[in-house]
């Protein structure tokens, strides 16, 4: 069986047994989503290739003691995302450089393209003034897809805490994006301290 054809635990196996070109093929696969993932929650293309290199490192160290209790890219997402919160502790008054553009395509309507482009801009920029622990668990959650257990392992907190941080993000965005809908809709978003006495915080 080629590398190509094995599975992502077979390759770390063979990682771990010696194969000089299973931990290769691993990066081959998924680092196009780690990337995605570092830079979502960075918003500094620099920063996300540090962090995505620094992953990709400890992953290749620590690849012996995968137990497989979790998906490959389940772990690959824990150390990517770690990687990145402690780049994020280290350098915290970083500059905010927008997402690059990315997709298929754009619409045929040249005003479609740029209103496309304003509304993308926009929720970058929303996405990048939140507090990163928010940031965190809005991409996880709500970008990548991954169920609140599984983000509340990926980011070793409690089931509750992402909930919180996600119930925050999102009223947050809301209130940064209610222009997009409705140019009065932030009037009506709560705010953090709202959300907090709402949850009797």
């Amino acid at each position: 069986m080629t590398a190509a054809a094995s599975s992502d635990a077979d390759l770390i196996a063979a990682h771990a047994a010696g194969d000089p070109h299973a931990f290769s093929e691993l990066v081959r696969r998924h680092r196009d989503r780690m990337w995605a993932v570092a830079l979502r929650t960075l918003r500094d293309p620099e920063e996300a290739a540090d962090a995505v290199q620094e992953a990709f490192i400890s992953a290749f160290r620590a690849a012996s003691s995968f137990r497989a209790e979790s998906q490959v890219t389940t772990w690959l997402h824990r150390i990517v995302v770690n990687a990145c919160l402690d780049r994020v502790r280290r350098r915290q008054s970083r500059p905010t450089v927008p997402l690059p553009e990315a997709g298929p395509g754009e619409p045929a309507s040249p005003r479609d393209a740029m209103a496309e482009r304003e509304t993308r801009l926009a929720v970058q920029d929303a996405l990048a003034g939140l507090p990163d622990e928010q940031r965190a668990a809005i991409v996880l959650v709500d970008v990548e897809g991954y169920s609140v257990a599984e983000t509340a392992r990926l980011l070793d907190v409690a089931e509750g805490t992402v909930k919180s941080r996600c119930a925050r993000g999102r009223a947050r965005l809301a209130k940064l994006l209610g222009h997009l809908r409705n140019p009065d809709a932030g009037a009506n978003v709560p705010d953090d301290a709202a959300m907090r006495r709402r949850e009797g915080r």
